[in-house]
């Protein structure tokens, strides 16, 4: 992942989703792979991203308002995986118009930036319908997840 981002990349990402999450009771994930693992070669991306969000525990937050952002970085591809709180909110319309802002940052090569950009352009919309209520409990880390 080191010629996508670096550490410092990394630490900025978490510090967006750390940021982002004082101010709404949505939880958001970042996680970066490579390439498929071997087992993985004849699911899509989306079913790989669907997997991951299962794995780290995104379905069971309280209201049900966990993202994923997953990105598959040697087929270009990524996925943004909401939960069904939040899909209940967001238009599919409001998703693809993420998707090409990402577009344009990764065809730039511009990954970090890309990340950040989508991050916050999804915690505006968090924070405008899962506002941050008193107690704001953390329930998921704000690291950026690495997959080998």
């Amino acid at each position: 992942i080191s010629e996508f981002l670096s550490e410092k990349d990394l630490e900025d990402i978490s510090l967006t989703i750390r940021d982002i999450e004082k101010k709404t009771s949505g939880e958001i994930r970042v996680c970066l792979k490579r390439k498929r693992g071997y087992l993985e070669k004849e699911f899509s991306p989306r079913e790989i991203a669907l997997k991951e969000f299962t794995a780290l525990n995104m379905h069971q937050t309280n209201d049900r308002t966990g993202v994923l952002f997953f990105v598959l970085f040697d087929e270009n591809k990524f996925e943004i995986i909401a939960d069904e709180g939040i899909n209940s909110k967001i238009s599919e319309d409001v998703w693809n118009l993420f998707s090409d802002e990402i577009i344009k940052h990764f065809r730039d090569k511009k990954y970090c930036a890309g990340i950040k950009n989508v991050l916050v352009k999804i915690g505006e919309y968090l924070i405008s319908e899962f506002p941050a209520n008193k107690e704001n409990i953390n329930e998921l880390p704000d690291d950026v997840i690495i997959k080998p």
